[in-house]
């Protein structure tokens, strides 16, 4: 499983509170033995008010995981590639017959729940069921890495040390409250459970939802769309909005006047695909009619992924929520229109 662009952002934000450039982090290295790089992690845990019971047990025999650090390794040569591949092919390959299936199966299995939670969220079932899908394959493949061991090796490894070594911290945390190493297995970059938390996402942001006193994104249905839900509502998800519209784009618009010139601090380059933000009134005055209900007043950003000539989309704000969970339009996209596919 490759790095979710998630953690780059969360990466982005940590440092910049911290007054870190990604340039200093990335300069920074291995400059200490591992062995004596996890004493400091125990120390820093302590100081945090983990008890020495929980550090030992998940600490006890960890060693530098290279199967880490070659994925780490892949994961920045691979995010440098140039062009864009086909969104259409992106989407074909993973919202599959079997993915759409295995969403519309389990929806029917957890309608209430899910309706509940949609209800008190504001945050469509679908949506909550698409991203489960995309994370896990339903809770199928959640990952198989010792997150001891993969967190503690990509914090020693020095290039994103600020981000790992905090997420290590938050890690000793959960295990502290009760939840056993055996649990704690995930992907190589920290991400756990049902839902593909970080440490410090499931620390803030995961909720009880069946009320028995944990917060199991592991098995609990509940716990798991409750969570999802509230990463959603944090992020700001708008209720009763969708998430983007298909819209008729004709020839006559002016790609150039209409691209943005917006410089995000995060995740340029997926943002930098979109047009200016306008209200849908404008968009349709301009000829971009959209093809499902949407209020003139909604601000909306034109999105052709393969082209002019190919399908196009009025994007809402709440697809930038989408972005939140993963900064990759190759995902945002293939998260909703998997949400439509299991909505019909």
């Amino acid at each position: 499983m490759r790095i979710s662009t998630k953690i780059s952002r969360t990466l982005i934000t940590f440092g910049a509170v911290l007054g870190l450039s990604t340039v200093s982090c990335a300069q920074e290295t291995a400059d200490m033995p591992f062995d004596s790089y996890v004493q400091i992690l125990k120390t820093k845990a302590r100081a945090e008010g983990v008890s020495d019971a929980t550090i030992r047990r998940m600490t006890d025999g960890l060693s530098i995981n290279q199967r880490v650090l070659a994925l780490d390794t892949d994961n920045v040569s691979s995010s440098s590639s140039s062009g864009f591949p086909s969104m259409a092919g992106y989407v074909s390959k993973h919202n599959t017959a079997a993915r759409i299936a295995g969403g519309k199966r389990k929806f029917a299995q957890i309608r209430p729940l899910a309706q509940k939670v949609e209800q008190e969220y504001g945050v469509p079932s679908e949506i909550l069921l698409a991203i489960w899908g995309h994370e896990t394959a339903y809770g199928a493949v959640k990952g198989n890495f010792d997150l001891s061991q993969a967190l503690a090796t990509l914090a020693w490894h020095g290039r994103r040390r600020a981000l790992f070594e905090r997420e290590f911290l938050d890690l000793m945390k959960i295990a502290d409250s009760g939840i056993p190493r055996s649990t704690l297995v995930g992907s190589w970059a920290g991400a756990f459970g049902n839902s593909q938390f970080l440490p410090s996402i499931y620390l803030r942001l995961a909720v009880d939802g069946d009320g028995d006193g944990r917060k199991d994104i592991w098995n609990s249905d509940a716990d798991t769309l409750y969570s999802i839900a509230n990463y959603f509502r944090d992020a700001g998800w708008r209720r009763g909005q969708p998430w983007a519209v298909r819209a008729y784009t004709p020839n006559s618009v002016d790609r150039l006047a209409i691209s943005s010139k917006m410089d995000s601090p995060v995740c340029s380059r997926v943002h930098s695909r979109h047009s200016r933000w306008k209200t849908v009134a404008e968009w349709k005055a301009l000829g971009v009619m959209p093809q499902q209900p949407l209020a003139d007043n909604v601000m909306a950003s034109l999105f052709e992924p393969d082209g002019p000539s190919s399908p196009s989309y009025l994007l809402t704000q709440n697809y930038r929520v989408i972005l939140e969970y993963n900064c990759s339009n190759y995902y945002a996209m293939s998260v909703g229109l998997l949400a439509d596919d299991i909505a019909q």
